[in-house]
């Protein structure tokens, strides 16, 4: 079953409103993961955050980044994404191809350095999809 959360991308400032959102809800950060954290990653982005992971209410996990420089200045109300993530590649597969379908694709789905099939594209209606699945454990 997929579960779906929000994913915010922010102009650099994603560590202070990361902090800032801990503050609020509590809890401890699953992932809090820098660029210059990454073998293979552009020393450009430096020690902005490449993903950073906060759990919130019952089951709800906010997520986010800071846009890499590549993605051009990040302007802001367009700035969130649906981010599922499934239980089956299976499953990210069937999601992947059909939200995708008529729509534009920014990232294909791919393997990728963290052990999951990632990809992110926006639908036929504007919307933008992250979708995931975790090899981790399961290989």
């Amino acid at each position: 079953m997929a579960a779906v959360n929000p994913y915010l991308t922010f102009n650099g400032n994603c560590a202070s409103a990361f902090l800032f959102y801990k503050e609020v809800f509590g809890g401890t950060f699953i992932h809090f993961i820098r660029f210059n954290a990454v073998e293979n990653e552009s020393r450009e982005e430096g020690n902005k955050v490449m993903h950073v992971s906060l759990p919130i209410g019952n089951g709800t996990i906010l997520m986010g980044s800071d846009a890499p420089s590549t993605f051009g200045e990040l302007v802001m109300g367009q700035n969130m994404a649906v981010s599922v993530s499934t239980s089956s590649e299976t499953e990210v597969k069937r999601i992947y191809n059909a939200l995708s379908r008529e729509g534009v694709v920014v990232i294909p789905l791919e393997k990728t350095f963290w052990g999951a099939l990632f990809g992110l594209f926006y639908d036929r209606f504007g919307v933008q999809w992250m979708v995931n699945y975790d090899y981790a454990g399961k290989n």
